[in-house]
């Protein structure tokens, strides 16, 4: 509770650099675990990698415009809404993987051309080279299931930051 208090205190600026600083290094965290137990990234993770930049990028718009709070709340909350689906949507494929196509194969979905060209662009951060429907846990779950907390949390905080009483 008091985590809490203290957090309600902050103004809107630290809470935004927070959040930039959380998907920044949850982008690293994801990159230093992939390396570290040779798990390689498919389509969907790295589009989740792309949406947590781009929840940075954001988050870093709205540290250093902390006036325009509720546009900058709003934008996190509909790419976490993003993100949080389509981590539901690969948890599901992982928990399912008779039931789905595996990406990759059949006609290049948009998400799949954006990651291809991404990946083309940069490949470290970018190339796609696992599969979705493969489920390395790490602490229990996978990379997924890791993300679909994330993203609600990241949800949770662009509402609350964007719509609080206090500026």
């Amino acid at each position: 509770m008091e985590f809490l208090n203290r957090l309600n205190r902050l103004g809107a600026r630290a809470v935004f650099a927070l959040l930039a600083v959380v998907a920044g290094g949850l982008v690293g965290v994801g990159l230093a675990i992939g390396e570290l137990m040779h798990i390689n990234p498919c389509p969907l993770c790295i589009f989740q990698r792309v949406l947590y930049l781009a929840l940075a990028a954001v988050a870093l718009c709205g540290a250093l415009a902390p006036a325009l709070r509720r546009l900058w709340g709003g934008l996190l909350g509909l790419i976490a809404a993003g993100g949080l689906a389509t981590a539901l949507y690969q948890s599901w494929m992982q928990f399912y993987p008779e039931a789905v196509t595996q990406c990759g194969f059949g006609e290049p979905t948009l998400i799949e051309r954006l990651v291809d060209w991404l990946g083309m662009q940069w490949p470290l951060m970018f190339m796609a080279t696992g599969f979705c429907t493969s489920k390395e846990s790490v602490l229990g779950l996978s990379m997924a299931n890791w993300s679909v907390f994330c993203f609600a949390g990241f949800l949770l905080a662009g509402a609350w930051v964007g719509w609080r009483r206090r500026g």
